[in-house]
């Protein structure tokens, strides 16, 4: 009995030994199986949705931005916009992944630039990005190149305003410099929530709202394309020569797939597949609407036909308006900022400019300028519940209206000065702009050895 008990005995210890031995064998995957589920994990509606726009966007440049650019400038320049465009845009893409996405989102640093996650540093598939509500999230690569199409079109918006006489040479050392001063610290200052106040964006930091880019993309650019007409000088010829679009079918094809792509832009900012985005989307829907019969009311106002080149305009001032608010207004007040833009745009390009004399080839600054300006600092009044806003009883429009102007701003000079310095670097380093022979020729066969055109 006693060797019964005892053997029964050994049985238990022994299973009781077995049983800790694979406990503790157990707790490890135990521990990982916890982790994981306490890791955030990507929603695949919205990282679908993300990679949608981030293709969107993509669309905006090559084709639609070089379609629209290139429709309006002359036969002979044709190839040399499609080239710079798509040259630009391919350099900001390397820059950004080497350390643009540092700067601007990399981590803590100051109010003016980010640090870390240079060349993507410690990045993989399974990275993740939070978005605006808690507990979505999407990878962060998808982040990283969705961020990355807005600072490519960016540079590319610039061109508009030098065509036809810079050298490419010139171009490219601009977009390097321009972008690593200019682009990703105003990134940063308007996007860029820090883990304390000394981190979190100078401009974000303030509460300015900017949904998808009106001081990051429009104004900077536009401020930009100032500049740098003033610098490089205006095209032989200007304002004695005629310099009418050569193919305005093609800057409706550009203009066609700059709104389907500005979706993308607008509706991709919510970083989700919600209600935010949906309310982008109408936005940029009603306030393009607005901005295109508009601003042919005010090309009649003005004395002149409504035209097609008009319409064009017009839709990319509403576009660009309504990007600070895509998010912050209800369709009405897309609808009021698409009509301002388009009139204030309109007589700034057909009245003001011409009286300054600047040769803004493309009117970058009249368009994304003052669009931007507009869009910007009327963001404050959209919110206002009357236009569908999501302001509250106790919204305060005039302290939002100072921040939206203080925002302004600062974008304003930080683009100006950081432009100028991009600019002149340019010029001093290349020489700037071609020579009287190639800009009679044109930059297709001068600068590129080709021809757009066949005949």
């Amino acid at each position: 009995m006693k060797g019964e008990h005892m053997t029964f005995a050994n049985k238990i210890a022994a299973s009781a030994g077995a049983a800790g031995l694979a406990l503790a064998a157990a707790l490890p995957a135990w521990a990982q199986d916890a982790a994981a589920a306490a890791a955030p994990t990507p929603d695949k509606g919205d990282t679908a949705w993300m990679m949608t726009a981030t293709v969107l966007v993509m669309a905006m440049i090559v084709p639609g931005l070089a379609l629209f650019y290139g429709g309006l400038v002359r036969t002979k320049n044709m190839a040399s916009v499609l080239t710079q465009i798509l040259a630009v845009a391919s350099l900001a893409m390397i820059l950004w992944v080497s350390y643009g996405y540092g700067l601007a989102f990399g981590g803590d640093a100051n109010m003016f630039v980010s640090a870390g996650k240079w060349f993507l540093a410690g990045m993989t598939a399974d990275s993740t990005a939070a978005t605006f509500t808690d507990g979505v999230v999407i990878p962060e690569f998808v982040f990283v190149a969705f961020q990355m199409t807005f600072s490519a079109i960016t540079v590319a918006l610039v061109l508009g305003g030098l065509v036809e006489r810079m050298k490419f040479s010139a171009v490219m050392v601009f977009a390097v410099v321009w972008l690593t001063i200019t682009y990703y610290p105003i990134a940063h200052m308007v996007w860029y929530a820090g883990a304390d106040d000394a981190s979190t964006g100078l401009i974000f930091g303030w509460g300015a709202l900017d949904f998808a880019g009106g001081t990051v993309v429009h104004i900077n650019a536009g401020v930009a394309a100032l500049v740098g007409c003033l610098i490089i000088g205006k095209r032989t010829g200007y304002q004695k020569e005629i310099m009418a679009p050569h193919s305005l079918t093609m800057t409706l094809i550009g203009t066609g797939l700059l709104w389907c792509g500005w979706f993308g832009f607008n509706a991709g900012s919510a970083l989700e597949a919600n209600g935010s985005a949906g309310l982008a989307l109408i936005n940029t829907f009603t306030a393009t609407a607005a901005g295109v019969l508009f601003w042919m009311l005010t090309e009649r106002a003005l004395g002149h036909k409504g035209s097609l080149l008009g319409a064009c305009s017009g839709a990319i001032a509403g576009l660009v308006a309504v990007t600070p608010a895509a998010g912050n207004s209800g369709p009405f007040g897309a609808i009021l900022l698409g009509a301002i833009a388009g009139i204030a745009c309109c007589w700034f390009v057909m009245i003001v400019k011409p009286k300054l004399g600047f040769d803004d080839s493309l009117d970058v600054f009249g368009i994304h300028g003052i669009g931007g300006l507009i869009g910007s600092a009327l963001t404050a009044v959209t919110m206002l519940p009357a236009l569908g806003g999501p302001g509250g009883a106790d919204y305060a429009l005039g302290g939002q209206l100072w921040i939206q102007v203080k925002s302004v701003a600062v974008a304003v000079a930080w683009s100006a000065v950081g432009s100028a310095i991009a600019f002149s670097i340019a010029k001093a380093v290349t020489g700037g702009r071609v020579s009287a022979e190639v800009e009679r020729e044109g930059l297709d066969l001068g600068e590129h050895g080709e021809r757009a055109y066949n005949y």
